[in-house]
């Protein structure tokens, strides 16, 4: 009996389904437009593509989903939890309370429950000074049947988690095991605020999370599917319903990573620049040993400055849909605004009034689509310079993402792959993959699993070797935690940095673990996250 596999991922203007053999072999695809509420796009595209497989739906045995619920929650405002946050860190953290620099209107609405206990830990791991157990003892009584979310957050507890998991026992105690706790330890790095601002978006998507969940395992089963879900995180790997539920936070930019992991697979390529060409935006990233490059820099998620791990992406405003303006004396304006999903009633070549790059691309026969009749009235001088504008546009992205100034395999994919030719400036091949278009629903149906560990460790306690290896065995634990066959595991990240003038040898060390799906059915997920 062959065991199939269901890949979705949500894009801003399409949502893109595939179903998979259990050779990885594409056996259906679909796109549906992205709808304002995203699950009902989600559910269309669920049903179209089951249906267009003639899979018995009992042989569909996982079903992985790349969405975008949490990041539309934090930049609409809506559907939040109602969030308790605890600092511990007092006095040395008092000159800046939390969520300094978090937009007005997010604040209004995160900022009711907040407060700064004493406690916390040095850089080199001393305490500062002992935890106010009696103070989170009033603060877990005050807050019971006010909050339904509580993010937690103590000076350096990258180095030291003593007193976060001090505070998750009390609060246990007094809130019970239903409320979620987010530990910054678990979340993000070393950098008080911006960790303490991932924690705190963590905290008020649970519920989110939860929905979204909920609502995915509900829509398999009215379709007879009764399959193991999984949901894509922005590393590029997948994650269980209840590691999701945790740290929703880490399906933000799932979207991308998923397309970067496609596009590997696709074309065998471990190295590579990846160009997404959506309906709205072309989304760049780098692919090494086939996963998707992280950034190192702070990384702003609805306007809140946070630290957590995210991939190194560059976005421009071009994509299928992009329109475009013919200004004063010539002038060209390519986008940012866009028709997104619109594209099939409102550009020319669709009987439209709006003149976008599709239409462009079509009109000088690049591009096979729609009636070509309804663009041979423009301008081909235009049209000329409109195109190498489009180009000039994408080529200095993929320059802004390179390391060097040496050409580099290039990957096109995403629908709006077919506006761009096969040869550009810095790439030394340009490679449009057959299912080229749902390249990112493919790169979550294909996913392993994966666990990181990021923190800081003193090497004179046990020495480099031993260090090392400590580490990676947190890692591989983390990945077993996020539905990983402890079996079947493999160290694809390796980091290590020596901190100056810190005490102990300490040193930052970055380990990621990653594996195939745990294929037991005993172990699938099959109910109601709680």
């Amino acid at each position: 009996m062959c065991s199939y596999r269901i890949g979705i991922d949500v894009g801003g203007t399409h949502t893109d389904a595939v179903i998979l053999d259990e050779n990885y072999h594409v056996v259906s695809e679909v796109k549906h437009p992205t709808t304002e509420d995203v699950s009902t796009g989600i559910y269309e595209a669920l049903k179209k593509v089951i249906r267009g497989s003639g899979v018995a739906v009992e042989d569909i045995h996982y079903a992985m989903l790349g969405t975008t619920h949490c990041t539309n929650a934090i930049v609409e405002r809506k559907r939040l939890n109602k969030v308790a946050v605890i600092r511990i860190g007092a006095p040395a953290t008092l000159a800046i309370k939390p969520m300094v620099g978090v937009p007005d209107d997010l604040r209004a609405i995160l900022d009711q429950n907040t407060y700064i206990v004493k406690g916390g830990h040095e850089f080199d791991g001393r305490e500062i000074v002992e935890l106010d157990e009696a103070e989170i003892y009033k603060i877990a009584h005050e807050i019971k049947g006010k909050v339904n979310s509580v993010a937690i957050t103590s000076v350096f507890s990258p180095v030291s988690n003593q007193h976060e998991l001090r505070v998750v026992e009390i609060l246990t105690e007094v809130l019970g095991d239903e409320i979620p706790l987010s530990l910054s330890s678990e979340i993000g790095s070393v950098g008080l605020i911006e960790r303490e601002n991932a924690t705190i978006l963590n905290a008020s998507v649970v519920d989110v999370a939860r929905a979204t969940a909920n609502g995915f395992t509900q829509a398999l089963k009215r379709e007879g599917v009764d399959a193991k879900v999984f949901f894509g995180q922005n590393d590029g790997t997948l994650m269980s319903v209840e590691y999701t539920v945790k740290y929703p936070i880490l399906t933000i930019a799932c979207g991308p990573t998923n397309s970067l992991r496609g596009a590997s697979y696709l074309t065998d390529h471990s190295d590579a620049l990846v160009v997404d060409v959506g309906g709205t935006t072309t989304d760049i990233g780098v692919l090494i040993s086939k996963f998707p490059r992280q950034s190192s820099l702070a990384v702003e998620v609805g306007g809140v400055r946070t630290n957590f791990r995210m991939p190194d992406i560059v976005s421009i405003g071009l994509g299928g849909g992009t329109i475009i303006e013919v200004l004063d004396e010539g002038e060209i304006k390519v986008g940012p605004e866009s028709v997104g999903h619109r594209l099939p009633e409102k550009s020319l070549i669709f009987g439209g009034e709006t003149l976008t790059t599709t239409d462009v691309a079509v009109a000088l026969g690049i591009a096979d689509l729609g009636d070509r009749e309804k663009v041979s009235h423009l301008d081909q001088d235009l049209l000329q310079r409109v195109y190498a504008k489009m180009v000039e546009m994408l080529e200095e992205a993929i320059d802004k993402m390179k390391t060097s100034s040496e050409p580099v395999p290039v990957v096109l994919v995403g629908g709006g792959s077919i506006l761009f030719p096969n040869d550009l400036k810095g790439a030394s091949e340009v490679l449009k993959p057959n299912h080229f278009g749902v390249a990112n629903a493919m790169g979550a149906a294909i996913s392993q699993v994966s666990g990181q560990v990021e923190r800081i460790f003193s090497m004179d306690e046990l020495g480099r070797e031993k260090t090392l290896e400590q580490a990676k065995d947190m890692a591989r634990e983390e990945a077993i935690k996020a539905g990983a066959d402890p079996s079947d595991l493999t160290i694809v990240d390796l980091e290590d940095v020596p901190l100056s003038y810190v005490p102990g040898n300490a040193t930052k060390i970055r380990v990621k673990a990653a594996g195939t799906l745990l294929k037991t059915r005993k172990e699938e997920y099959t109910g109601t996250v709680k």
